[in-house]
């Protein structure tokens, strides 16, 4: 997959398949979308492309709001799209200047001048341009304008439930991980780097590895105790990891995002790590002391093996 980061010097695009969009978690809703896309373009010799924005519009629209975090962070959004077969990536960032761009001029500038589209693949609830007055409904009324065609792709739903970004935000928030990894389509996922910390897991027999994540944009899932995978230079563990601010230990605010790997013993600080969470065991408690800890995490240990089978 090729990468742009603007729409100077785009490469010629005999077929352009085209769609648009945040792509926020890559979910199975977008996964429909992509598949639809790569199809249309291998059936017309063509090259799929992806437009999406950096950083989240909303964070720009909506400034007086709190800030939304992120399902997938530009990196992850990249690979998980590359892993999907996509031809072409164009990033775009989006500005408070660029989110005044009219539907017409969107289409001119970015579809037609830019990537001569050939077939727009676009999503029923798809919204672009000043106050999002584009959309499926804009384009066919519009489309005798456009030298492109147009496909829809209809509304994705999964037992009943329309698939979307917001959703998958809220199981998170809720420590919903089994929902949030069907609506995802895979596990959801956190990339770091591996800090010192106290140490004191080890001095208990539970060594953690402190995770430093690589984004503060992305989203942190509920305070708890998760089963999960972890890969460090390609090689596959399992293990456990805990969220949350340690009130046995000390309740200080600052959260902590701690991995213990099971069967492992090397030393991996400043190493990138990937944890993909499979099921949240618990929530964060207090305990009385380090002993019933021990002996809670050794139950949490028993409950993850189990989950990860």
């Amino acid at each position: 997959m090729r990468v742009h980061q603007n729409l100077a010097n785009l490469p010629h695009l005999s077929f352009a398949v085209v769609t648009s969009g945040t792509f926020d978690g890559v979910h199975i809703g977008h996964q429909k979308i992509l598949s639809h896309l790569k199809e249309t373009a291998h059936q017309n010799n063509g090259q799929s492309v992806v437009i999406t924005f950096y950083p989240h519009p909303r964070n720009i629209i909506s400034q007086n709001q709190a800030e939304i975090k992120e399902l997938t962070t530009l990196e992850e959004k990249i690979d998980k799209l590359e892993n999907l077969g996509i031809d072409h990536l164009l990033i775009l960032p989006f500005t408070a200047e660029f989110s005044q761009i009219s539907p017409d001029e969107f289409i001119q500038k970015i579809y037609i001048d830019a990537l001569h589209t050939q077939k727009l693949v676009i999503g029923y609830d798809h919204r672009f341009g000043k106050n999002r007055a584009g959309g499926l409904e804009y384009l066919l009324t519009n489309n005798h304008k456009y030298n492109f065609t147009i496909d829809e792709i209809s509304r994705h739903d999964l037992e009943n439930n329309t698939i979307s970004s917001t959703k998958i935000r809220n199981a998170l928030a809720e420590g919903n991980i089994k929902m949030a990894n069907q609506y995802l389509g895979n596990e959801y996922e956190l990339r770091g780097k591996v800090i010192d910390g106290d140490k004191i897991g080890r001095t208990i027999g539970f060594p953690t590895a402190n995770l430093s994540l690589h984004n503060e944009t992305k989203l942190i899932p509920a305070d708890g105790i998760y089963a999960v995978k972890i890969t460090i230079k390609t090689k596959f563990y399992l293990g456990m990891m805990y969220i949350g601010n340690r009130p046995t230990l000390s309740g200080n605010l600052e959260k902590r995002i701690e991995v213990n790997i099971f069967d492992f013993d090397e030393d991996i600080y400043q190493e990138n790590i990937q944890v993909f969470l499979v099921d949240k065991i618990r929530g964060d408690e207090k305990f009385e002391g380090l002993t019933q800890m021990t002996n809670q995490l050794k139950n949490d240990e028993k409950k993850a093996r189990e989950i990860l089978k």
